[in-house]
């Protein structure tokens, strides 16, 4: 992606905290408290973000991710706990950092009846320094919408068009929220490419999304979240990691284990770790496939997914999360 202007070309301003100390973090997240009644959306969080590095913020539907991204930006006052983004509070220094992040809404900020070019325009002429509008425009694959209405837009197109929006700026910090929705393959590797260039070029970025295999691809680090709270914070391949006393499967939920159990040598521990996912702990050998595999034919399920050593990152997601709603 550097066959024009890049998306994080340096700042005239050398990125640190308030006092001109650098700062080695894009976001500094510590035991961050947001209450709205009696509900607890973000509960004792904490994490951080190292400059220049992607970190992918999981969790489900009311895990506390919006308004702590939201209290990232500037948007929602924090009740306790502390907030860095580039060495600058953000809810009493909004004015100094909002020309050094760009925000990525997952419902576009577009008006509609803007055209497409036009709209780009104008967040660019909100900017000090920005990319050239045509350019992006042409990297996203718009430019033969340049002027379509917003209103016209497709899915897809327009959060290509939300992302330009969000990158035009050139950010130090990129915020983006769930970038890929709506897209078909071809914009989702695209949009992947651009965001790796984005990442290479130095600009830090805090991404959510519910496409798992998006925040395997492109993470850095990656912090799940649920019920306000860290569960797990790490690189993927550290909340992935197995070891070889593990063997996975996924076949009919409510197998009969015990039969399972009876088959294989002494000291196995079997489970369904979630309805139709089994786990095999034990000394893992060709010969405790075979048994697996015997052992499906003779209950009349076919075994997919068979896997030694490493989970994938939705099998870690779905054994931290969510426990309320699957019961």
């Amino acid at each position: 992606m550097h066959t024009g202007p890049t998306a994080a070309e340096p700042q005239s301003s050398a990125p640190g905290r308030a006092d001109g100390i650098p700062d080695s973090d894009a976001i500094i997240v510590e035991g961050l408290h947001r209450r709205f009644g009696d509900v607890a959306a973000v509960n004792g969080l904490s994490f951080r973000l190292p400059r220049g590095s992607l970190l992918a913020l999981l969790g489900p539907n009311g895990a506390g991710k919006t308004t702590t991204v939201e209290i990232c930006e500037g948007f929602t006052r924090a009740d306790a706990g502390q907030v860095r983004v580039l060495g600058l509070d953000p809810w009493r220094q909004g004015g100094a950092l909002r020309p050094r992040i760009g925000v990525m809404l997952q419902a576009g900020g577009a008006h509609a009846s803007a055209r497409t070019g036009e709209m780009l325009g104008l967040m660019a002429r909100c900017s000090a320094n920005p990319l050239d509008p045509a350019w992006l425009l042409d990297v996203l694959g718009l430019s033969s919408s340049a002027r379509t209405p917003v209103r016209r837009l497709s899915g897809g197109q327009a959060q290509r068009l939300s992302l330009a929006m969000a990158l035009v700026g050139r950010p130090e910090m990129l915020f983006l929220d769930e970038p890929t929705a709506g897209m078909d393959p071809q914009a989702r590797h695209l949009v992947w490419d651009l965001l790796r260039a984005a990442r290479a070029d130095g600009v830090s970025i805090l991404l959510t999304t519910h496409l798992l295999d998006e925040a395997e691809l492109l993470a850095d680090r990656i912090v799940i979240i649920d019920n306000g709270r860290s569960v797990a914070d790490g690189t993927p391949e550290e909340l992935t990691g197995g070891s070889s006393s593990q063997l996975r499967f996924t076949a009919s939920p409510g197998l009969d284990l015990d039969l399972l159990r009876r088959a294989l040598p002494l000291g196995f521990r079997v489970v369904e770790s979630t309805p139709g996912r089994y786990l095999l702990e034990g000394d893992i050998v060709p010969a405790t496939m075979a048994t697996v595999t015997s052992f499906c034919a003779r209950v009349g399920v076919m075994p997919s997914g068979l896997q030694v050593g490493a989970r994938s990152l939705d099998e870690v997601y779905l054994e931290l999360t969510g426990k309320e709603l699957r019961g």
